[in-house]
């Protein structure tokens, strides 16, 4: 039997953290009837229904495979559990060929008390998606943001195709590690567009993180970013720059217009999710996606992607 999406959205809504695990199954689920109780799940959850935007900060913590994201995010964990905020974290991880699901387990990466029912770590799987974020990841963080002070998504890893995640947070940390080649590999990529923070981890090994710190921040310079704060950050205890790391995000969320970052993010979503759906072709058949776009931006601005797939959807008609 399904669960009642309704009621799980209505108990977020009003800040029941147990109805978490249980919500975040449904979003996953790819079973008809339960497809049908994420949409009213979703409804309960959407700027209509709570009468604006989640109140949760949305950060997306993105980088390469052996940068430390993981080891921060324990040392973000315990900073913010010191300040009693609820943090959800969604960890989307590689997935298994044989399986389908997730290759690491969340609990062996971040170190938590397991014990905090304030603490939610979920990991999903990557599956196809080249975006680094897994199908129903967007969805479920939003979910979330009505209930937890935090959401944090820890994605897979950057590439020149893996940038989704700055289509779903409201701050992009991304991670580096000192002496590691990347800033070359990122500006080809263009990876140095995406970050509103950057972070050099193992600030503990000296000069070698200076360095990196040192050539992030003349990289950014180059390309006319120069606001964007570089901070090294060693994870070690007693740990350093963890808690400006976190003093940076909170400042950056009150200066953010949360409203309108989330509506182009659910815009740029539904074309994300339209375009796995039905490929370039469909795109075409819309008039391209300056039209897409166009089409998306005449909607109601508490419009959730669902529904502003199916908009889309109705175009092809």
């Amino acid at each position: 039997m399904s669960a009642d999406g309704a009621v799980l959205g209505a108990r977020l809504r009003e800040r029941d953290l147990t109805a978490a695990p249980a919500a975040l199954n449904l979003l996953e689920s790819t079973a008809p009837a339960d497809r049908e109780q994420s949409a009213a799940l979703i409804r309960e959850l959407s700027p209509a229904a709570l009468g604006g935007e989640a109140g949760g900060y949305l950060i997306g913590l993105t980088g390469p495979p052996g940068a430390g994201k993981s080891t921060l995010l324990s040392a973000l964990l315990h900073a913010w559990r010191g300040q009693d905020r609820s943090v959800a974290v969604l960890a989307v991880d590689p997935s298994s060929r044989r399986s389908g699901g997730s290759l690491l387990g969340d609990r062996a990466r971040i170190d938590f008390d397991p014990a905090d029912r304030r603490v939610l770590i979920r990991s999903t799987a990557a599956g196809e998606r080249l975006g680094g974020l897994a199908r129903a990841t967007r969805t479920a963080a939003h979910a979330l943001a009505a209930a937890f002070d935090l959401v944090i998504v820890e994605t897979v890893g950057v590439g020149q195709a893996e940038t989704e995640v700055a289509d779903v947070a409201d701050t992009i940390v991304v991670v580096v590690q000192p002496g590691s080649g990347d800033v070359l590999q990122f500006l080809k990529a263009g990876i140095m567009e995406i970050p509103d923070v950057l972070v050099v981890t193992k600030a503990d090994l000296g000069e070698i993180a200076t360095r990196s710190r040192r050539d992030l921040s003349a990289a950014l310079r180059s390309l006319g970013s120069a606001a964007t704060p570089v901070l090294a950050v060693s994870s070690l205890s007693p740990p350093s720059g963890v808690q400006e790391l976190v003093d940076i995000l909170d400042e950056r969320r009150a200066g953010l217009d949360i409203a309108k970052r989330r509506l182009r993010a659910r815009r740029a979503g539904a074309l994300s999710e339209f375009v796995c759906e039905h490929g370039e072709r469909g795109l075409r058949a819309l008039g391209g996606r300056g039209a897409a776009e166009r089409l998306l931006a005449e909607q109601e601005p508490g419009l959730e992607v669902p529904g502003l797939i199916a908009v889309l959807e109705r175009g092809l008609a």
